[in-house]
């Protein structure tokens, strides 16, 4: 069975909630010609025993069955409470020490920017924030969005979002 979550608020000093995403958090490839920067996020208020938290950035209006998930990061340590803007680069350096990209939808495990196709109206781009009670998952940089969330049942103790759009 399923532990009840609390609510985690997310921020961003990137985007406001509903916003439309920046060009500097936007794809950089496939005509978007964005700056492929993950935006700054922030979150406060994880409830006690809160050992590690996990973030998944998914577009639910892609055109797939499951959407598209753009961003995995898990095994950010328990005492950190934001990432800086940029944080999803390629090299992971700008992660908090521990923390690790999961492989995305894009095929590569770093952040990737919104890119909707041109025409398909608004995309909302969730960024979840889960609050864990395990300090570590045993898993890699080949994790994708479903195995992390696989994993992290049972275990979440908060989780929250915040929703920026995107529409070319």
């Amino acid at each position: 069975m399923e532990r009840a979550t609390e609510l985690l608020p997310v921020t961003s000093q990137t985007f406001k909630e509903g916003d439309r995403m920046p060009k500097s958090t936007l794809f950089s490839g496939m005509g978007v010609g964005g700056d492929n920067r993950s935006p700054h996020l922030s979150w406060s208020g994880a409830p006690e025993g809160v050992l590690s938290y996990a973030v998944i950035c998914h577009d639910p209006d892609a055109p797939t069955e499951t959407g598209f998930f753009h961003w995995i990061v898990f095994n950010i340590p328990a005492g950190v409470t934001e990432l800086a803007e940029n944080a999803g680069e390629a090299s992971g350096k700008t992660l908090p020490a521990g923390a690790v990209h999961g492989h995305t939808d894009f095929g590569f495990a770093h952040y990737g920017g919104p890119a909707p196709p041109p025409g398909h109206g608004p995309h909302r781009y969730n960024f979840y924030v889960y609050a864990l009670d395990v300090p570590k998952l045993d898993l890699d940089e080949t994790t994708t969005a479903a195995k992390l969330r696989f994993f992290m049942l049972g275990h979440t103790r908060a989780k929250g979002r915040l929703t920026g759009i995107c529409e070319r």
